[in-house]
């Protein structure tokens, strides 16, 4: 595929530049904004706001839904001009990326005229709601229930790792509807008011220092029937629809460490001689090099499969194995460079303002949101290289059969 810009994609790219230029900090290195704190949650809204009044959010979404109606090129131009400013883009990730698409296919169109344009402009923050204590990385085995009573469904159980939870007005629920046939047939996914009295929500403490991830609970929480998304029954097909766009959305955002790596190694000196002359330090470069490399590759892949009018495929779980799996052991071996240093947590101090300290202590979880690296793996040895699924003991066993533990 030819990358340079069309002559529509050129003009376009100028008014990005105009456009960020007057609304935006220009970045005076690759470190990330950070995601914690109100403060920090209010300048994401405000900026998406920003972005959605002059036509800049939600690009490839139809006009009637508060998108701007473009193609998938247009939003591959804004993300690699983006990149050279401080934006809070990242915080509406999950409900724009993952909730949206699974509304956009499956709500009513009622439903989605009221609902997505207040999504685009972050008026309305959403969550996605499908990991639980007890299902692990199997969440098919979710035991969240919903159960109908007249035009409307009671809901009662618990999700964990809810990124941004707190913050959400909706949030995209799988749920169980039937429990005496299998564990994927039995699934429903809905919609629901995050703000209604039946539903708690208790941020979890990180390590890192952090509190992006909650538990959320449900106490007979209510969910209209016209708020369900897709067939009952069918919720494992919208699950799919939401995973796949996680995995994508994620693969675009998605944190390697390289760039920040790179920068250190060119800037980091050691007893007087720079750290790029140290064979260890040369070999590892190289090795991520690669990788990083490979991933830039497979994501231009991905963009012009999406161009031709195809989507993306498993691919996009790649992305997500390669780069969460570089981005941790980049922060480790970085650490173990500092040496005692490492262990100083000081913006102030530290080199590259401390990322790295603070990626050892973040990167475990990227490598379990979305999927671990074991699901990963499965997905793309089953779904990209063509191989047989592993045996599944529960295969067809009514979930309420399935053993949940010694007899």
């Amino acid at each position: 595929m030819d990358f340079q810009d069309t002559s529509e994609l050129a003009a376009f790219r100028s008014n990005v530049k105009i456009w960020l230029e007057a609304n935006a900090t220009k970045r005076t290195d690759k470190l990330h904004m950070g995601m914690e704190g109100d403060t920090a949650f209010q300048e994401a809204k405000d900026w998406y706001k920003k972005k959605a009044d002059d036509g800049f959010a939600c690009l490839t979404w139809a006009k009637e839904y508060g998108g701007a109606g473009l193609t998938s090129l247009h939003e591959v131009v804004w993300t690699q001009e983006v990149e050279n400013y401080k934006t809070r883009d990242a915080h509406f990730v999950i409900g724009i990326g993952n909730c949206g698409p699974a509304v956009m296919h499956f709500a009513s169109e009622e439903a989605k005229r009221k609902l997505l344009p207040r999504m685009a402009s972050a008026e309305d923050v959403w969550c996605q709601l499908f990991s639980e204590p007890s299902a692990g990385s199997d969440v098919a085995g979710l035991r969240t229930r919903a159960e109908p009573d007249g035009d409307h469904w009671v809901l009662n159980g618990q999700k964990i790792w809810t990124s941004g939870a707190q913050y959400s007005d909706y949030g995209v629920v799988l749920t169980r509807t039937d429990p005496t046939i299998s564990k994927y047939r039995g699934l429903t996914l809905f919609m629901i008011d995050m703000r209604q009295s039946g539903v708690e929500v208790r941020p979890i403490k990180q390590m890192d220092g952090g509190g992006h991830f909650n538990e959320v609970f449900f106490n007979n929480a209510i969910v209209p029937d016209t708020y369900r998304l897709g067939e009952v029954g069918g919720g494992w097909a919208g699950a799919l629809t939401v995973l796949m766009s996680e995995r994508l959305a994620i693969s675009g955002v998605q944190p390697t460490g390289f760039p920040q790596f790179l920068d250190l190694v060119k800037s980091l000196e050691l007893n007087g001689q720079p750290i790029a002359d140290d064979p260890l330090v040369r070999d590892r470069l190289a090795t991520w090099y690669s990788q990083y490399a490979g991933l830039q590759a497979v994501n231009k892949r991905m963009l012009t499969a999406v161009a031709k009018g195809g989507i993306a495929g498993a691919e996009a779980s790649l992305g997500k194995l390669v780069g969460a799996v570089m981005n941790q052991e980049i922060a480790n071996f970085a650490c173990q460079i500092f040496g005692p240093a490492g262990i100083v947590q000081d913006t102030e101090l530290s080199p590259e303002r401390a990322h790295f300290q603070q990626q050892v202590l973040f990167s475990p979880g990227v490598r379990l949101a979305g999927g671990t690296d074991e699901v990963m793996r499965n997905i793309l040895a089953e779904q990209v290289l063509g191989l047989p699924q592993e045996p599944r003991a529960d295969k067809g066993i009514p979930f309420q059969d399935i053993p949940t533990g010694p007899a």
